[in-house]
């Protein structure tokens, strides 16, 4: 192993949602797959703020078209994000994950696909869900589970479609992932929306194909149906909104571990029943991925430490008898304005710097 790849790990760490060390060396194995030597000593000096490959190679001191080739080469490897504007490409660093790992769903194989569960499984998971502000959080799929309160435009993932301009869906990474491990859970696979920019560099790059809003309601519609939980990327401004199952999903699955999942998810809203209307049918004790239900004698209750708010259990209330409530005041939770300030703010909290040493 050369020490290019151990500040590669370093850099990584330094990034929102980290990039542990571990007993078994799961995460140099990656690594060393996915980088070259020379990608890898440009990575370590990228900036996450988009620059063009002439600033770089004038920051670095290095031949324009040789950092150009370069950069392309590893935008189409998923190893840095890339942004077209007319004429103009810029390129940026990114965290491993949400990032170069979900920019590997058309190139990876069983044996990345087992080496991403193991590093999940022994250190990333607990990472990535370790600290206050999370990547992603649940919404319900429109206002009308909620009628008694207005509800923000990001709070609805109708609306969060409704005001996109520019949609791609991919297949989801970590259904992806467990497919080729022959352990996924059967759910839809072509679930997940880019919006923007992000969207653009997903087809780009082959990863996924452009829609308009009636399609993506109706995609959004038919994963409400599988029980998929709707999670947008954490900002008012997402730049992405998953589709996630508790068996797949690694940050589903993290937070399905956690003894208390509703103080981490960040919802604004959680499940109640109503006990007369309430029939015991135990459809929403099937649907429910944070184990937040459980019926005694034909009734269903909900367990608030557990419930994060999602409306699954909704949707399909065989007599109307479960609802979302707004949490109190005291309890409703802002997301940053956007995926950068989501970023930094991750980063704050873990003390660490996302800008490269000069």
């Amino acid at each position: 192993m050369t020490a290019v790849y151990l500040r590669l790990r370093e850099r990584l760490d330094d990034f929102a949602s980290g990039f542990p060390t571990t007993k078994s060396g799961v995460e140099m194995k990656l690594l060393e797959g996915l980088f070259t030597e020379d990608e890898a000593e440009l990575f370590v000096k990228l900036s996450p703020l988009p620059e063009t490959p002439q600033d770089v190679a004038k920051r670095l001191d290095a031949d324009p078209e040789e950092t150009a080739t370069l950069l392309e080469g590893m935008a189409q490897k998923g190893l840095v994000f890339r942004l077209r504007k007319g004429d103009i490409t810029k390129y940026s660093a990114v965290p491993f994950v949400p990032g170069i790992f979900d920019f590997q769903i058309n190139l990876m194989d069983r044996s990345f696909a087992r080496d991403m569960t193991d590093y999940f499984d022994e250190k990333l998971s607990r990472t990535i869900m370790g600290h206050d502000t999370p990547f992603m959080r649940a919404v319900p799929i429109n206002r009308q589970l909620m009628v008694q309160w207005p509800v923000a435009p990001y709070e609805d993932a109708v609306d969060i479609i409704n005001h996109r301009e520019v949609i791609a869906v991919a297949p989801c990474v970590c259904r992806t992932r467990t497919g080729l491990l022959g352990e996924s859970c059967g759910r839809p696979i072509e679930t997940c929306f880019f919006f923007g920019a992000f969207a653009r560099y997903y087809v780009d790059n082959g990863m996924a194909r452009f829609i308009d809003q009636q399609e993506a309601l109706k995609i959004i519609q038919d994963n409400d149906e599988a029980g998929l939980v709707l999670q947008p990327h954490n900002s008012l401004e997402p730049t992405g909104m998953c589709c996630c199952c508790g068996d797949c999903c690694e940050l589903l699955g993290s937070l399905k571990k956690q003894p208390v999942p509703a103080a981490a998810v960040k919802s604004n809203y959680r499940a109640t029943v109503d006990a007369e209307e309430c029939a015991g049918c135990e459809i929403c004790l099937d649907r429910c991925q944070m184990e937040a239900i459980t019926i005694e004698d034909d009734q269903a209750s909900v367990d608030l430490n557990r419930c994060i708010g999602c409306g699954l259990c909704v949707t399909t209330c065989s007599t109307g008898a479960m609802r979302l409530i707004k949490k109190p005041e005291n309890e409703q939770y802002l997301p940053p304005q956007s995926y950068a300030e989501m970023m930094m703010r991750l980063a704050a909290e873990r003390n660490k710097n996302v800008f490269p040493k000069p």
